[in-house]
Formats: C-alpha cells, sequence, structure tokens
C-alpha cells in the first residue's frame, strides 16, 4: 500500500468570482468608489481587482446564462465608523443604521446583485 500524502490545508484565499448585472458599473463602485485596485479587464466580460492581497474577479453573465447570486464579503477595515461615513459621502446606501464596533451591515444591492 502507497501511503497517502499528507493534506496541508489552503493558507489563505486567492480569488473570489462575484457575478454582476453590469460590468461597467461594477469596476466603477469597486475602483473608485471602494478604491480597490484595478489589475486588469479580460474579455469576455471580466474584471480583476486587487483587495489585500485577494483578486476579486468580476463576471457578467454571457447571453442565455442565468445569473447566481452572489455570497457575502466581508472587507476588514482599520477604522469602521471613518469608512461608513467616507461610503455614505460617495453615494452608498447601507441596509441598516450607522455600524457599531465590529459589525456593519453590508451595501444595498444595486438591481439584486453587486453592483
Amino acid at each position: 500500500m502507497v501511503p497517502s500524502p499528507a493534506f496541508v490545508p489552503p493558507g489563505r484565499v486567492g480569488q473570489i468570482a462575484i457575478p454582476v448585472r453590469d460590468l461597467d458599473r461594477a469596476v466603477t463602485f469597486y475602483a473608485d468608489t471602494l478604491g480597490l485596485r484595478l489589475l486588469f479587464r479580460a474579455p469576455p466580460g471580466l474584471a480583476f481587482l486587487d483587495c489585500g492581497g485577494v483578486r476579486l474577479m468580476l463576471s457578467s453573465p454571457t447571453p442565455g446564462e442565468s445569473q447566481a447570486g452572489a455570497g457575502i464579503i466581508y472587507y476588514v477595515v482599520t477604522d469602521l465608523p471613518g469608512a461608513y461615513t467616507a461610503l455614505c459621502a460617495r453615494g452608498v446606501r447601507f441596509r441598516g443604521p450607522t455600524p457599531l464596533r465590529g459589525s456593519a451591515s453590508g451595501p444595498r444591492p444595486v438591481d439584486g446583485l453587486l453592483p
């Protein structure tokens, strides 16, 4: 019997796919509003951004493809009330009241999916 190799669990998340309805609008939101660095765009309908070393892949549906909903992504910020205030000033609408220490309601979806 050949011994099985030891399993080494993943050390970090490398990329998260985020389905969007409008790629240009989504790139504007993630790059300009949230301030993430746009890495590159790729056809047909993909854009990649950097979020603290984790790559976000924004993808628009191809014709005839159904649009699946996204999960929830929690972004880590050093000053939650400050980030909330700055994002509100940039036009982001939140689902709940002003965030308290350690928790916040996420940005309100635009057209059902962000953005």
